[in-house]
């Protein structure tokens, strides 16, 4: 028993990686292409993130979900392998140079035609999909984006959720920043702004975890 999360030395990461769901062969090599290939790579969510999240897909038994940002596509294809063969994606992104690495790997993992992905502010889908009507239709979103709109991007995607649905914000710990009282940069002040929003918002039920950097699942009630 433990009375807080261990400390993963890289012995006991390497443990865990041993006894998580193991990728698919599509998604260790969208990863590996990305770690090698993309300067930016650390944008990219863990293996044990992704484990946990098509977990969780699966036990919501979701079928219409959306991301807003996707980066080379890892965390859209850990989703659209566990969603059903009805099952849509939508998802946000602004770069075709990152999102073209994504499309090639869905295909290769023949998930392609789950994922409907949007090349423009997510703003602008998301305000889309209201005024279409989908408010209250989607079972689980996915945040990871650019930082200092998450609270535009939760409000909307909160929009969007049915009661019972989910939506998953990354990177809400930002590598200790948020717990620093001399870090006050634009991005990490939107965090913890957030952070403490979703702790008094009524309309969730939530908790942070340690997983990655820092992820938050909020429940609209």
């Amino acid at each position: 028993m433990s009375s807080r999360s261990l400390n993963l030395t890289e012995e006991l990461y390497a443990y865990l990686q041993s006894n998580i769901t193991k990728e698919s062969d599509a998604l260790r090599a969208l990863r590996e292409h990305t770690h090698a290939t993309v300067p930016a790579s650390v944008m990219q969510i863990s293996p044990e993130q992704g484990a946990f999240m098509g977990l969780l897909i699966r036990i919501m038994g979701a079928k219409k979900t959306i991301e807003v940002g996707t980066f080379t596509g890892y965390s859209a294809l850990v989703v659209a392998e566990k969603l059903p063969e009805d099952g849509k994606l939508i998802a946000c992104d602004v770069s075709k140079t990152w999102t073209d690495i994504a499309q090639r790997y869905w295909e290769k993992a023949n998930v392609a035609s789950k994922i409907e992905l949007h090349l423009r502010p997510a703003t602008e889908t998301l305000d889309e999909l209201i005024a279409d009507g989908h408010e209250g239709s989607f079972d689980f979103g996915f945040i990871d984006a650019d930082k200092s709109n998450y609270d535009a991007y939760y409000e909307s995607v909160l929009r969007l959720l049915r009661q019972g649905g989910v939506v998953a914000l990354d990177n809400v710990l930002w590598g200790g920043r948020v717990a620093m009282d001399s870090v006050m940069d634009e991005d990490t002040q939107a965090l913890r702004a957030l952070n403490q929003k979703l702790g008094d918002d009524a309309r969730v039920h939530r908790t942070m975890l340690p997983i990655g950097d820092g992820l938050t699942l909020a429940v609209k009630l």
